[in-house]
């Protein structure tokens, strides 16, 4: 599969007719004669391939006059991988998007993120996706709206506030423009059956199958830093950092879906926080595209048939990651958890947790920066590093957001004390969220190599894993799996 895939008309109306799951999100299906837009997986009769024509996006759909089907939904797929596996202009603004950004900051605001002007961005957008920044952004508001119209018993009024419309009239006309239902019929279509918790959303995170979530959430159960993350009752649970405020997010995996509950202090924080999780979890993965290309080595071929679908465990916040990425150098996993709690308790905010596990939010670089080095309770050179990576964290000279260039910052973090390959690398692929990052130094990697008779040094299997590109943080999760301890940490 690849970008400009409703192009390929041949291609769609076979994946309709099929009604294959794997192309949601990748296109949009809408129907000339009933003016309704569908994901390809839509279990009604597929529509005549004369009256189908393709859209790269929800949002291009609704500006070309199409409403949402109400059978599938096409507004919950999961998003295109296409933003999760590119590093260009168009992919970094559609996560920039996705973070809340155009709500927040305006066209303008989301212009000066990326270094280019709106009229560039607009540009490339409107060409790749068939609508610009705003359709978009609302594209997504209109999901929000749907989100919190099923699943709170809040007033209209309040849902249009925290979805980020600018009036009740707005919010009005955008739903009855986008699922053509008003807003009260969308809350009485909801099954009788719900449960509301007030403060609380449930909501199912979709992902394309097969998903593999013993790696995924055995990696997070793992490495889970006391007070921030916990593993409870078959759920990874962790506090979040918002841009309104903070939030606890509570995650299942299940067979079709993963279950999220969401405590938020700030309502207008649900799109930023679900796209925080689905990120986390590499929900947006196509995992027959990677498997596909990996089993095409004899070596990986039996790991993959195995447990296929495994995702890349990523973050909720790239700055927290690499924070604790240094933490990790050179030792266990315990003791990294062990340095990060301490941090936590000493520079953590404080939060209320209504289910008592979690107690604080992972200290903000601005926090970490006013820290006393000499209360550091590591070796010199890495508190160095440390402090070196906290400052300028905090002082804005180092971005690690979604609108991260994956290339400069590479180069950025390699200039950084105390930053050898593996830190950088697993960086790349944890927070910056490089789909191709490898970690030939790491012991666990190593020892996979050595027992399935790949080559072991750093050089020879970089070599060799030419050929999983370009999905070699993948296969990264195949090797580790093959250990019986899976995470290390290994040199800078």
């Amino acid at each position: 599969m690849q970008n400009g895939m409703h192009t390929d008309t041949e291609r769609c109306v076979r994946a309709v007719q099929s009604k294959d799951a794997r192309f949601d999100g990748w296109f949009f299906t809408a129907v000339l004669t009933t003016r309704i837009y569908c994901r390809p997986s839509c279990p009604v009769v597929p529509p005549k391939p004369e009256n189908m024509t393709f859209y790269p996006s929800a949002a291009a759909c609704q500006q070309a006059g199409f409403r949402a089907c109400k059978r599938c939904r096409p507004d919950t797929s999961p998003g295109s991988p296409e933003w999760n596996q590119r590093a260009d202009l168009v992919a970094r603004a559609m996560r920039l998007i996705a973070d809340g950004t155009v709500d927040r900051e305006g066209v303008p605001g989301l212009a000066a993120r990326l270094g280019y002007s709106t009229r560039q961005i607009e540009r490339q957008l409107l060409a790749e996706l068939g609508a610009g920044p705003l359709a978009l952004a609302r594209a997504q508001r209109a999901q929000t709206a749907r989100l919190l119209i099923e699943t709170t018993a809040l007033p209209m009024a309040e849902i249009a506030f925290a979805a980020g419309f600018s009036s009740i009239r707005t919010f009005n006309d955008t739903v009855r423009e986008v699922f053509a239902l008003t807003p009260s019929e969308l809350r009485n279509r909801r099954p009788r059956t719900t449960v509301l918790t007030p403060g609380t959303l449930t909501l199912r995170l979709p992902f394309r199958a097969p998903l593999n979530p013993d790696n995924l959430f055995g990696h997070l159960a793992a490495t889970a830093v006391p007070g921030v993350e916990e593993w409870r009752a078959g759920a990874y649970r962790r506090t979040l950092r918002l841009p309104y405020g903070h939030g606890i997010a509570s995650l299942t995996p299940r067979s079709d879906h993963i279950a999220c509950r969401l405590t938020l202090s700030d309502l207008r924080d649900l799109p930023v926080a679900i796209s925080r999780c689905r990120r986390m979890l590499d929900l947006d993965a196509d995992p027959v595209a990677v498997d596909e290309q990996l089993r095409t080595d004899p070596v990986l071929a039996p790991l993959v048939d195995k447990a296929p679908g495994r995702r890349v465990p990523r973050t909720v916040d790239e700055a927290e990651f690499a924070v604790r990425a240094v933490l990790g150098q050179q030792v266990s996993t315990a003791a990294a958890r062990t340095h990060a709690a301490r941090l936590v308790t000493a520079h953590g905010e404080p939060l209320d947790d209504p289910e008592g596990g979690l107690t604080h939010l992972f200290p903000s670089p601005e926090a970490l920066a006013a820290v006393n080095p000499e209360s550091l309770a590591m070796p010199l050179t890495r508190r160095t590093t440390f402090t070196t990576l906290i400052a300028q964290l905090a002082d804005g000279t180092l971005h690690l957001g979604v609108e991260s260039d994956w290339s400069e910052t590479r180069v950025r973090l390699l200039n950084l004390p105390g930053f050898g390959p593996w830190t950088v690398d697993v960086i790349a692929m944890r927070a910056l969220g490089d789909p191709d990052a490898f970690l030939p130094t790491d012991l666990g990697i190593r020892r996979a190599a050595q027992e399935l008779g790949l080559p072991s040094t750093p050089a020879a299997l970089t070599a060799r894993a030419a050929a999983w590109r370009p999905w070699r943080a993948y296969a990264v999760q195949y090797l580790w799996a093959t250990d019986t301890h899976p995470i290390n940490f290994l040199p800078a």
